[in-house]
């Protein structure tokens, strides 16, 4: 994600720009052999006519296509995966076989992925409007067409018959055929036809109520006025950029990022209380009986799909399997935190009774008294320390300790079409033998059109061909630095620098990756599971051999962040911890419960649940959040907990094995081969149990907190 100082040199080695072999096939899998051939053959022939170069040996990744040559791709896509799927659906029922039924499907898969990244990955970054317009575009046509091929009934019904013959095949093919069944089974093809248009009519409906619900979050309009002493504590250029009346009186509206700014920074008691009462009385009387009805057509889809409620549809094939287990895991956490939590309060009401009095201490008062006591105990002034995160400096140290912790070594790759002058590719090479493993783009900086979010995109997966042939991984880093007016790279802010941490753990899960099935390949594993590695990664984001490693002041390397700013950065990470983390599994377990049970009540579900969790504190008077939390509505309902899960289990993981703050070559190589490299092809706890010795254990989370609690 920053601009680093990379090994300029061109990729050489173990003949980089090999092509990959087309797998040649006899019967109906002939035919697909000639489509998949023939896409290939087109797309090789589309670069060649645009001479645009790509990375050795990875002849189906172009990141530079226009707006036609996007449409035209989708076009051919979209052809050669129908004639494939037509192709199974019409082999002969005493002819079934591995190599005519399920071969076909994941070498499909495997090789398409790229091409379909090419025509996607676009709407995100290019630089030009009719680029980005023809990338949504062909994604809508290509999701369709994928979605059709999910519920076409002759497809499986040769799928099912050939997975009923019992047919001898290896562990992780018959993981893959599992989970061709489950694509065409979570679309209702197991179903009655009944079944099969209530399901259609459930999935209508809520896709129809979550829309409502984050509509009516979007256009609320609410606001509040006060005045400047009423504000008194933030910030001046913060003011200066609220709307002010006639009155002289400034209005805010309820946006996250303003009523954060309040809730921290505002030194009136009543003005937090106001915000934060108006903050969660948003969309009160319209968003409670939407999520009613939402809740309610969930467990209906559930039911009809053969659970007992959506919690446990949703967990089925995730890490945490039912939602039982998820929520003895919160509760579990929550009570080996509550003592310390109670200690951590007690210094919060202390200052605020040193600071107002008497007046009773709310739920509003956390965020505020949090950051008064972090600036009282702890001389960081995060201004400065910015100084000493160069861009530069700091991706090549996380080069060192990924090169160090992992086995792993980078070269940077001249030379190569790129979709904007400051993009940057390289590759990743195993240190021992030399073998190339993967390529991965860093674009780092904010532009006009770019998205705004950071993540990492698989642009291609690892795979294994049937002759033997390998395909490499290939992925794209997306970060939102800044440069300055001379369009130098803006030091990173601390946040910046974990979050870059983070995100490069994303792209050693990726190139790292060694499964046969792209499906299994890199970021296509348990989303219980996925956010492991770079949970694990992070930590060293904290430690005084990393951060003196990345840090040098503006561009001298010799003078990294002294050993006591370093501790300071440690203790601080911890401060208050408890408190942090049992408000979050206080809305993780309300997402739980009301996707668990059927007849939750959602107002007395929380005024019962908060004081419970909050170590006595009851909810904001008149709100309900249930009215305004959007995880539990759309992308992680019923799964609030998983980011939790995974920061827990990292925990141990770096505890562990990883103890003494310094890269281990030794037992990150382990966790590269035993984690890493078998992706989602083995169950995830299986690896973490393998990895481990013994079961992942809660242990080393809760005494992180505790070892560094005020």
């Amino acid at each position: 994600m920053t601009e680093n100082e990379g090994n300029d040199k061109k990729i050489e080695g173990s003949n980089p720009k090999k092509k990959l072999n087309v797998v040649t096939f006899t019967g109906a899998a002939g035919l697909l052999g000639l489509a998949v051939s023939f896409a290939i053959f087109t797309f090789k022939s589309h670069k060649q006519k645009s001479k645009k170069k790509g990375l050795p040996g990875c002849d189906t990744v172009c990141v530079n296509l226009s707006a036609k040559e996007i449409l035209d791709l989708a076009e051919e896509i979209i052809h050669k995966s129908t004639r494939v799927h037509d192709a199974v659906a019409l082999v002969s029922l005493d002819k079934l076989s591995y190599e005519n039924v399920v071969l076909p499907l994941a070498e499909l898969e495997a090789r398409q992925l790229s091409l379909i990244q090419c025509c996607v990955f676009p709407k995100m970054l290019s630089p030009h409007d009719n680029v980005r317009k023809a990338s949504t575009e062909a994604e809508q046509k290509i999701d369709a067409h994928i979605l059709s091929c999910r519920k076409r009934e002759d497809v499986y019904r040769i799928i099912k018959i050939y997975a009923a013959k019992g047919e001898s095949i290896s562990p992780e093919a018959k993981c893959y055929l599992q989970c061709l069944v489950r694509d065409f089974e979570d679309n209702g093809l197991n179903l009655t036809a009944i079944k099969r248009e209530e399901v259609e009519r459930l999935k209508y409906e809520i896709d129809e109520l979550s829309l409502r619900y984050i509509q009516n979050l979007n256009e609320d309009s609410s606001c509040l006025f006060f005045t400047e002493d009423e504000l008194a504590g933030l910030p001046l250029e913060f003011l200066q950029n609220l709307e002010k009346t006639q009155n002289k009186e400034f209005k805010l509206t309820l946006e996250s990022r303003h009523v954060a700014a309040i809730l921290e920074l505002c030194k009136i008691a009543k003005t937090r209380k106001t915000v934060a009462m108006a903050y969660g009385k948003r969309c009160g009387d319209t968003n409670i009986p939407v999520l009613q009805r939402l809740v309610q057509s969930r467990h209906r889809l559930a039911r009809v799909c053969g659970y007992a409620h959506f919690a446990d549809y949703a967990l089925d094939r995730r890490m945490s399997k039912t939602s039982m287990r998820v929520i003895r895991f919160l509760e579990d956490i929550s009570s080996s935190l509550t003592d310390l939590a109670i200690r951590e309060f007690s210094i919060l009401e202390d200052l605020k009774r040193k600071e107002e009095g008497e007046i009773p201490f709310g739920v509003e008062d956390l965020l505020y008294y949090i950051k008064r006591v972090e600036e009282l105990q702890f001389d960081l002034d995060f201004g400065d320390i910015r100084q000493y995160f160069p861009v530069n400096l700091v991706l090549s140290g996380i080069f060192k300790i990924c090169q160090d912790l992992f086995g792993i070594k980078f070269e940077e790759v001249t030379e190569v079409d790129v979709w904007y002058h400051d993009i940057r590719a390289f590759a990743v090479f195993d240190s021992g033998s030399g073998k190339l493993l993967g390529y991965f783009y860093l674009d780092m900086f904010t532009r006009e059109g770019k998205c705004n979010h950071s993540c990492v995109v698989a642009l291609q997966n690892n795979a294994l061909f049937s002759n033997g042939a390998c395909q490499i991984p290939v992925a794209l880093l997306i970060a939102q630095f800044a440069k300055d007016g001379s369009g130098e790279a803006v030091p990173l802010g601390f946040s910046d620098v974990v979050n870059l941490f983070h995100e490069f753990g994303h792209v050693v899960q990726h190139i790292c990756n060694r499964a046969s099935f792209a499906r299994f390949s890199g970021l296509r594993v348990d989303p219980d599971f996925r956010e492991i590695p770079s949970q694990l990664l992070e930590n060293w984001c904290y430690e005084s051999f990393t951060l003196k490693l990345i840090s040098g002041y503006r561009q001298d390397i010799t003078k990294p962040l002294v050993d006591e700013v370093c501790k300071t950065l440690k203790r601080w990470r911890y401060s208050f911890s408890a408190l942090k983390s049992l408000q979050e599994i206080l809305y993780c377990l309300f997402d739980q419960i009301i996707y668990s049970d059927d007849d939750a009540d959602l107002l007395q579900l929380i005024r019962s649940l908060h004081p419970k969790v909050m170590i006595g504190l009851p909810v904001v008077e008149g709100t309900n959040p249930a009215s305004c939390f959007p995880r539990a509505v759309i992308g992680s309902e019923a799964t609030c907990y998983s980011r939790l899960w995974s920061e827990v289990y990292a925990a141990d993981i770096f505890a562990s094995k990883f103890g003494d703050g310094h890269p281990n070559l030794y037992a990150g190589l382990q966790f590269r081969d035993k984690v890493l490299a078998p992706g989602g092809g083995k169950e995830p706890m299986e690896l973490l149990t393998n990895f481990l010795g013994r079961e992942p254990s809660t242990q080393a989370f809760i005494a992180s907190r505790t070892n560094y609690s005020l």
